[in-house]
């Protein structure tokens, strides 16, 4: 419907402004003669006329086609070559009018040179086709620019669209993965105790399959996903680890990209040291969201002796990719190793 609107007002805008120029042939050159040609006898209407038409074909030769499909996708040497080519054909007829005309009505009482007919009749028309040739040019361009934009705009956020899909798609087969091989390690343990885990473990799988469907959800359901996770994994370590963790949120209104957070979590807990003193088997996670901004800083100790190279491990990448495609300069993300603390420090900035 806008498109249409809009469509309708360019019409309206080129019909008054060609209108205009038509209007001075027959209400401003009463009495006006211009080298021979005068209003008496009807040659500078006619003039006039193939004169607005060769400016009109020019005009319109830039706006339909030289800019729309050649200049505005960078085929300059296309562009600059249509033009030339189609200026000096429009001239050239328009110089053989001028010309006919002249000699066919007597228009001049002496013959004269070709470069007296050149300064006297095809350099001012040449003045004003190189007018209207630009006119053309700054007309359209503006229109497909800003058209070629909108597109790029939209192809740009189809392809983040696709891609955070796509990364999410990854995220989910991940968190099964972490969560079986957690409950698998509890049935040889305590049975009982798996079963609990795993009608837990169902409920945070109901809300990845049907409660973070959308771009955005309440920050507090996110969070109390989180804990739950967290409870699962305290569960499934018993007394072998040392977690402490505190969770909270100022604005209950506040929202956030789902499981965005959680392969942060993960990772503390799959990676974790499996020391004999459970004192020195430790998780840190801190979670606050405050004035706007929501801080999160995860730590958890890891073993020395074995290879460290997969701490980060897969989520943590797709974290960083969707960090960045949804959250573009609202976030700092710092990960490290401190001795054998592995520290993940996240702030994300909410407009």
């Amino acid at each position: 419907m806008i498109k249409k609107t809009l469509q309708s007002w360019i019409f309206i805008a080129h019909l008054i402004f060609w209108s205009a120029h038509w209007s001075l042939a027959f209400l401003g050159f009463e009495n006006l003669s211009w080298n021979g040609f005068s209003t008496e006898n009807n040659l500078l209407y006619i003039a006039f006329t193939y004169g607005i038409l060769s400016n009109m074909l020019l005009f319109y030769w830039q706006y339909f086609f030289t800019v729309p499909y050649f200049f505005i996708k960078n085929e300059v040497s296309k562009f600059l070559l249509s033009t030339i080519l189609f200026f000096i054909f429009v001239s050239s007829i328009e110089g053989y009018l001028n010309y006919h005309y002249t000699v066919t009505n007597n228009v001049l009482d002496e013959p004269f040179t070709f470069f007296e007919f050149f300064v006297i009749w095809l350099f001012p028309d040449f003045i004003f086709n190189v007018f209207y040739t630009f006119l053309g040019f700054l007309f359209r361009f503006p229109l497909e620019y800003f058209k070629s934009e909108k597109m790029k705009h939209e192809l740009l956020k189809e392809t983040h669209n696709s891609e955070l899909k796509y990364l999410k798609a990854q995220l989910n087969p991940h968190f099964l993965f972490n969560g079986i091989n957690s409950i698998y390690h509890l049935i040889g343990k305590n049975s009982t105790l798996a079963k609990n885990t795993l009608l837990q473990f169902s409920n945070l799988l109901r809300y990845q399959l049907y409660e973070s469907g959308t771009q955005k959800i309440a920050l507090k359901k996110e969070l109390d996903y989180i804990s739950q996770y967290i409870e699962i994994e305290k569960i499934r370590k018993g007394g072998d680890i040392t977690l402490k963790y505190d969770i909270s949120n100022e604005n209950k209104q506040q929202q956030i990209a789902p499981l965005l957070l959680i392969p942060f979590i993960e990772n503390a807990f799959k990676h974790l040291s499996d020391y004999d003193d459970p004192e020195e088997n430790t998780v840190s996670i801190l979670i606050k969201e405050v004035e706007g901004a929501l801080i999160c800083k995860i730590e958890n100790t890891f073993d020395t002796l074995e290879n460290t190279k997969s701490v980060g491990g897969i989520g943590l990448k797709n974290v960083q990719r969707r960090l960045a495609l949804l959250y573009p300069d609202q976030y700092s993300l710092q990960s490290f190793k401190d001795g054998n603390i592995y520290k993940v420090s996240l702030k994300i900035y909410f407009k």
